[in-house]
């Protein structure tokens, strides 16, 4: 692995808890948002409530915590995998605007959609540094200087 590439694997290492924290607030903040303003987000499902909201954010945040212990203590490859899958999920937020137009919801709703997007935007790049970064140092893929 090049010096650069190392560099870079380390700097993206040093930064991933601080992304998942960022990540997870962000998302707990646009999950909060919508159970509180849950009958004001337009058109979503009459039967969701509160708790519903709160034990999806529960069941997605438990994804990163069980990623980042996969990474750290098991199984870098699993948890990297299963930490993407936790990013990734931050872009459902921009499903709200395919039940209505941004413009049907506040600003507040979205900064919260938005900041969620970001964040898990960032923390999937910092992870796209991290796999690929484990693929050079088995050798899979070339290198060029």
């Amino acid at each position: 692995m090049s010096p650069r590439r190392a560099a870079d694997s380390n700097v993206s290492a040093a930064v991933l808890p601080g992304l998942l924290l960022l990540y997870a607030a962000t998302s707990l903040l646009h999950f909060a948002h919508n159970a509180r303003y849950l009958a004001d987000y337009p058109n979503l499902p009459a039967w969701l409530s509160q708790a519903d909201v709160y034990f999806s954010w529960c069941a997605v945040t438990s994804l990163g915590i069980a990623g980042f212990i996969l990474y750290r203590r098991v199984h870098r490859g699993a948890g990297l995998l299963l930490l993407c899958v936790y990013a990734l999920i931050g872009f459902d937020g921009l499903l709200h605007y395919g039940r209505a137009p941004m413009a049907a919801h506040t600003a507040m709703m979205n900064f919260t959609i938005w900041a969620e997007v970001l964040c898990a935007a960032l923390l999937l790049f910092d992870l796209g540094v991290l796999a690929g970064a484990a693929r050079a140092a088995r050798g899979l893929i070339l290198l060029r200087a």
